[in-house]
């Protein structure tokens, strides 16, 4: 085995100029992560000196058999903190043959968005926080939980510390450090409510950047898992009862948001939210209900409401924004399981572009 790690690890710089690209694209399914790697002649820092690629849609539920093939475009380049040297992963949006995007590229969509003359002027910041959980691999249930029973009460976990309070540390840290390394804009981690369950933030980042940067830190993490051999759920509500669920919690500002007179625009691009409630919610993630249930710092799915530091809203703003007028807000709706070139692009729509 130890031949094996020396294998995996070798360094190529020493003895070749060439390269690996481990092209990631989204699957049939909108969630699941899919790769795979090509050999090219030298390093590369553009996503325009990349080819494109194509792959068998067949199998992963995106185009027909009689008509399989779909074609990878290169979109963003980050360091592989696996194979490192100049070896790079690549964020990649799928297209038929004839150019079109196919459904499940919701990048596409959400690009035109984002280059919008008058979204880009807005220059729109997201920080968004990724909430997962770990499972034991065979039984799916979260690690540090008794086999077919439960831990302690909610309380000692969240920013807990301990054998008996923080499971996964080790591949939470892992995933830190490896996306700093590939250069994902990732700002803190921390353990979260529910044992087993623990939570990154991606961001500031500004526009169709925000989306890349949480896809590839989400498919670190599905290495990182998979090389622990534990299981990684994005599920909203993995666990039934007086359990939290798992959000991605969406903070979101533009220019104006942070100028002088910021908090009036603030409370306009809320209200605008209101209006747009139920088509966002649809928007946010699948299974969301049993999430947002007014209860473990969530609002009701059915109805929208926001406040000053208010962890039981649809959406809240910070007691710094408020006291300061001006800054940012945070939409709590979108489940951990969302579509973050989705979210982040909708709600750039609704806030800038939408006139009710």
């Amino acid at each position: 085995m130890s031949l094996l790690s020396d294998l995996v690890n070798l360094d190529l710089s020493d003895s070749t100029e060439k390269i690996i690209a481990e092209y990631i694209w989204i699957g049939g399914s909108g969630l699941d992560i899919r790769s795979k790697a090509r050999t090219l002649s030298g390093p590369v820092s553009d996503p325009s000196e990349l080819p494109k690629w194509n792959y068998d849609g067949s199998s992963t539920g995106q185009a027909p058999g009689k008509d399989s093939e779909v074609i990878l475009h290169p979109q963003a380049i980050f360091r592989d903190p696996f194979r490192r040297g100049n070896n790079i992963l690549v964020v990649c949006d799928a297209y038929t043959p004839a150019g079109e995007p196919i459904p499940t590229n919701k990048r596409h969509a959400a690009a035109k968005i984002f280059n919008h003359p008058e979204v880009s002027a807005e220059v729109p910041w997201y920080g968004i926080e990724q909430e997962y959980t770990l499972l034991q691999k065979d039984i799916k249930w979260p690690i540090g939980w008794p086999i077919g029973g439960f831990p302690g009460p909610q309380g000692p976990y969240y920013c807990g510390v301990g054998v008996d309070k923080a499971f996964g540390r080790d591949i939470v840290d892992a995933h830190y450090k490896a996306c700093l390394y590939a250069g994902v804009n990732i700002s803190g981690i921390n353990g979260e409510v529910m044992p087993g369950q623990w939570e990154f933030q991606v961001g500031p980042s500004v526009g169709i950047s925000a989306g890349d940067e949480l896809w590839v830190a989400r498919y670190i993490l599905e290495r990182i898992t998979e090389i622990a051999g534990v299981a990684l759920s994005f599920d909203p509500k993995p666990i039934q009862g007086d359990w939290n669920g798992a959000g991605a919690h969406t903070n979101y500002s533009t220019k104006s948001m942070r100028n002088e007179g910021g908090y009036e625009v603030i409370k306009k691009a809320i209200q605008k939210l209101e209006y747009r409630h139920e088509k966002h919610i649809a928007a946010y993630g699948e299974g969301n209900e049993r999430r947002l249930t007014g209860r473990h710092e969530t609002a009701d799915i059915n109805t929208f409401s926001w406040g000053v530091a208010n962890r039981g809203a649809s959406v809240r703003v910070g007691r710094d924004t408020e006291k300061e007028g001006k800054g940012y807000f945070e939409d709590r709706r979108p489940a951990s399981n969302m579509d973050p070139y989705v979210v982040t692009s909708m709600i750039a729509e609704t806030t800038i572009l939408w006139k009710p």
